[in-house]
């Protein structure tokens, strides 16, 4: 007589045994293993263990991506897409938290035939990113700094009972990578990355001319674009190139010499000058979307172009 077991217990039998290494674990974007732990609570899919090289060696002078090493991962799991502003709102509604006000926009007197600048706006944030086009409650909430991040991460920890937070830069990087060998996860060209990221395009490039390169092809968005519309990497993640950058963390370390080789965090405080982010933005040059490209900046900096997702521990 066959024994009939409820999915949810079916599924945690299945990953006990993929952790444990008696299976092996096949995660694809068709049908990756996803979790969510309350009402409010992101989905997330579940990125398998694994090793992988790290960093490359073509960074940008005074913006090291090296030395190219190994690590070893621990299977974790990473929300499928960057925390949208409606997924934020909830958790202002419930906590009464309240982000600085001010943001980095792009200048609001836009002069045809002229390149855009940047301004500091203190009347613009996370409600009101200064974009030409209308927010939407389905596009990622920018305008937030680190801290802000990590109080949303503790948030979720607290109504979950899970342990919510950033994720490591090389959790990000492996699971951005989802065992692609390229420059960006469909390959090495920038120019057939349409399909897969909102980039810095044709179509942005007309009407907003920052001065620096672009991708050569039409994604259907001069500014931010909801999350998910996009091809998911091999893993089921979304938007893991592009769109917005995306707080880790990692206080930032000019080198992966003394990194941690286990996937962890370079652990920062108070006294961390600079925190790590990765993946781009929807205004950024083609060469600093790549997989392995690091960006740098202060704890409190909140920008039209900045956001995150979050990451959680297995049990």
């Amino acid at each position: 007589m066959a024994v009939s077991l409820p999915m949810t217990l079916l599924v945690r039998i299945l990953c006990l045994a993929i952790f444990a290494g008696l299976l092996p674990m096949r995660v694809s974007a068709a049908s990756p293993i996803t979790i969510r732990d309350c009402a409010d609570c992101p989905e997330l899919v579940v990125v398998p263990r694994g090793r992988f090289m790290m960093g490359s060696d073509d960074g940008e002078v005074g913006r090291s991506e090296g030395p190219i090493h190994e690590v070893a991962i621990r299977a974790f799991a990473l929300a499928r897409t960057e925390v949208t502003v409606a997924d934020f709102r909830k958790f202002v509604a419930a906590t009464g938290y309240q982000v600085a006000s001010g943001c980095r926009v792009q200048s609001s007197a836009i002069v045809k035939g002229e390149r855009v600048g940047w301004e500091e706006r203190s009347d613009a944030g996370w409600q009101a990113p200064g974009f030409i086009a209308p927010l939407t409650e389905d596009m990622p909430v920018v305008c937030v700094g680190h801290d802000d991040a990590r109080a949303y991460a503790a948030w979720l920890s607290r109504v979950s009972g899970k342990a919510y937070r950033l994720p490591s830069e090389a959790e990000w990087e492996y699971a951005a990578r989802a065992g692609s060998r390229g420059i960006y996860p469909w390959g090495s060209n920038a120019d057939l990355g349409c399909e897969h990221a909102n980039a810095y395009d044709r179509s942005a490039r007309r009407q907003l001319d920052f001065g620096w390169g672009y991708v050569d092809c039409e994604d259907g968005y001069a500014e931010l674009a909801p999350v998910a519309r996009f091809k998911p990497n091999a893993w089921g993640l979304h938007d893991m190139i592009g769109n917005v950058w995306e707080w880790t963390a990692d206080c930032y370390r000019e080198t992966y010499e003394a990194t941690p080789r286990d996937g962890s965090a370079v652990a920062g405080g108070f006294e961390c000058a600079k925190w790590t982010v990765r993946g781009g933005g929807w205004m950024t040059r083609p060469s600093r979307n790549r997989l392995t490209f690091r960006g740098r900046d202060p704890v409190d900096a909140r920008y039209s172009y900045f956001g995150f997702r979050v990451a959680r521990d297995l049990d």
